[in-house]
């Protein structure tokens, strides 16, 4: 059996293709890995960055760090959710720039939610994913 992700886009819904992601990501029966919420914090312990933008930098290495761990790669997320304190055009367009670059024309299905706090007081950025395991 195919361990390939199916994506969709279909007509009766609007094509997210166009911001990056899929409305449906289909994963077949197997393993699937949670991975836990990525904020702006190295594993070295360093200081959050205070740009969003360099804060969603730290987060897509920590994201490709889970990846790895898993030996898995970009085509393998079934779905990421991105959590954001301050959610408007501007900071979707600053975070998607770099989780678009990340995902490397992979699509999986992805929710933005706006929240009124992160684990940490200068945390502007959070993602979590969803992994399908080969």
């Amino acid at each position: 059996m195919s361990t390939a992700l199916i994506r969709m886009n279909p007509d009766t819904l609007p094509d997210a293709a166009k911001a990056g992601y899929s409305q449906i990501t289909i994963a077949n029966p197997g393993r699937l890995a949670f991975v836990s919420g990525q904020v702006a914090w190295g594993a070295d312990g360093s200081v959050v960055p205070e740009t969003l933008e360099a804060q969603t930098k730290q987060v897509v290495a920590n994201l490709g760090g889970a990846l790895r761990a898993l030996n898995a790669g970009n085509r393998d997320i079934v779905q990421m959710r991105v959590y954001m304190t301050e959610l408007n055009d501007e900071t979707m367009a600053i975070a998607m720039t770099q989780i678009v670059n990340f995902l490397d024309g992979e699509q999986p299905s992805l929710t933005g939610i706006g929240v009124a706090a992160l684990a940490g007081p200068d945390l502007k950025i959070e993602i979590e994913m969803v992994v399908q395991l080969s």
